[in-house]
This record gives C-alpha cells, structure tokens and sequence, in this order.
C-alpha cells in the first residue's frame, strides 16, 4: 500500500510563484507514488485573521483554482477544505487532553509569530492551539509522510511526541510522521524582499503574461549597476536568483558573465529571465483561466474531496473514542 501524505495551506490570498516552487511542484509530483490528501486549512487562516474573515471563503475557491492549475489532480488526491472535516477539531480536543502546554509553547515558529505580529492580540487559545491544530490535521488521516520546509520541522516533531504519547496511554494506532525536507528555493519578490502577499511583490499564478512581463522588468537589480556601464554581482541580485530556477548553466554562466564585465544591461538579463520562465508559468495561467470560469465545478470537487476525506476521518475518530474508552 502506498503511504498516506498530508499537508496544507492557509487560505490568506491567492498564490504566487514562490509557493508553485516551493511546494506545489513538489506534492503534484509525490501524487504518482504516495497516497495523498492536501487541506485548505481554513481554521487555521482564523487563528491570526479572526478580526478579518471577509475574504476567506473567496481565498478557499482560489487556491483551489491554483492548485488545480499547478497539477493537483482530484483524481489522485484528494482535495478537501478543514473546516467540512470536523473530525480535525474533535481530534484536536480529544489531543489537547493528553498534550502538555510547555510543548506549545516551546514551538519556534509560535514564539516568532507571536514576535512578528506584535500588532494583533494573539494571546487565544486558537493561536496557542495551532500546533496541536496542525497535528490533528496530519494524524486524522494517519499519515506517514509530511512534505515540508525546513522551519515546519518542529511541527512534525510535535506531531511525533502527541502520537507516541497517545500510543502508550491507549495503545498503537497512529503511525509516527515523517517530515520530507523539500527544498524550497529562495525565490524574491519584485523588489529583493521574500515575495509575500503582504508585502505587494508577488508574482501570482493568476497573473498574465503582459503582467508577469511587467513586474519582471521593473524588479529591484544589483544596486552597484546604476548605469549600463557598471559591472554586478549576480550572486546579490533577486533576478539571477530567478535564473537559478528557471533558465540553464548554459543561460546562468552568460549572464554571470555578461553582467560582471558589463557587457549585458538588466533589461537583457530580464528579457532572459522571461524567456526561460514564461514556458513554466503561462500553461499553469492559462489552465487558471479555464478553471476561473468554473467556480461552481472547482466547488463541488472541494466538496467531493471532502466528503472523501470525511470518510477517512470518521474511521479514525471511531478508533480514537474506541482507544480512550468513550466509544459508546
């Protein structure tokens, strides 16, 4: 039997091409040889946006739009939505009886949240909670491998220590996860900066060629090349890191080379760059596009993912109360 994955993403806003390269390429490709489910984790977008969920509902369609334009394929995994899964929360309160608090609170990735959004009140038990939350996620469905980066590590760990204490308290019944480390590379937005929604540098998926274009061409370079006679250093500027990506050695040593000796301006290194990346993003635009004029289809296969999804977890909710003698 192939082994169960699981993972997920907040619905915060539709995605762009760091989260294609970072993880979407990764899981379309782990579909032929794992069986996989992948969650919009709604419940967690409300554990920092409780103050603003107009845009969530809207944020689960899209990123179903993406991730079915990126390759996701409701035929051989399963697509499903958090919340529509209840069973995520019941196992998440039926955990939290045998989780101890300091092993929340020793989580890096809480006490960084809770350092970089000093402006929203997060002292909630939902924010304290998300880690237990992110366990319950993965072992509802008793998965084996978790792809993720290399700061997700720690989750997983959690998510080990809860399984094999609930293991000796009531007995085998889920496997210990393992995270899968996917490289994720260092992708810039437009302007040198981690491309983030909340920081307005993005390349969106849904964006169109004329678009992708645009911002290409106005991206932050090398600052030492304020004329075209100047020479740079590729190794500092967000494009090259772009080239790494999507251009060849062949491509990369030509451009490392002209833009050393100055004998290539940015625009040339950024037509370069559009050349090589345009191939890669235009199908996934253009398969968005087909997909956008569908929200009732890309609907009900959300809905079907879950309800496939819902049968799962109900199995394992039944051999949880079983386990903890509350199976009546």
């Amino acid at each position: 039997m192939k082994k169960r994955v699981f993972s997920g993403m907040r619905p915060t806003g539709p995605l762009h091409l760091g989260h294609l390269v970072g993880a979407l390429d990764n899981w379309v490709q782990m579909q032929d040889d794992f069986d996989c489910v992948y969650g919009i984790v709604d419940w967690h977008a409300l554990t920092t946006e409780y103050q603003s969920v107009e845009g969530i509902q809207e944020n689960v369609l899209e990123i179903g739009m993406d991730w079915m334009a990126a390759g996701l394929d409701p035929e051989r995994s399963v697509l499903m939505v958090q919340s529509l899964v209840p069973e995520h929360a019941e196992l998440q309160l039926l955990l939290g009886m045998i989780c101890p608090l300091s092993w929340l609170e020793r989580v890096p990735t809480y006490k960084e949240q809770k350092q970089q959004l000093k402006g929203k009140d997060l002292s909630t038990l939902g924010f304290l909670g998300y880690p237990l939350l992110q366990a319950a996620d993965i072992l509802i469905y008793r998965g084996e491998v978790i792809p993720v980066g290399e700061d997700q590590v720690s989750h997983i760990e959690l998510t080990r220590e809860v399984a094999r204490r609930f293991n000796h308290l009531y007995g085998k019944l889920f496997p210990e996860p393992q995270a899968r480390l996917t490289e994720a590379p260092r992708l810039p937005g437009t302007d040198g900066r981690k491309m983030s929604k909340s920081y307005g540098n993005e390349i969106q998926l849904s964006d169109t060629p004329a678009e992708i274009k645009q911002k290409i061409m106005t991206m932050k370079t090398d600052p030492a090349r304020a004329r075209r006679t100047d020479p740079g250093n590729p190794e500092i500027c967000p494009v090259f890191d772009h080239h790494k990506i999507f251009t060849g050695k062949k491509t990369q040593k030509w451009v490392t080379q002209g833009c050393k000796t100055a004998g290539i301006g940015c625009a040339d290194c950024k037509q370069c760059l559009l050349e090589g990346m345009l191939p890669v993003i235009q199908p996934v635009s253009e398969r968005r596009k087909n997909f956008q004029d569908q929200p009732e289809m890309v609907r009900e296969i959300l809905m079907e993912g879950s309800r496939k999804a819902r049968r799962i977890a109900t199995e394992t909710i039944k051999d949880v109360r079983q386990s903890m003698r509350i199976g009546y």
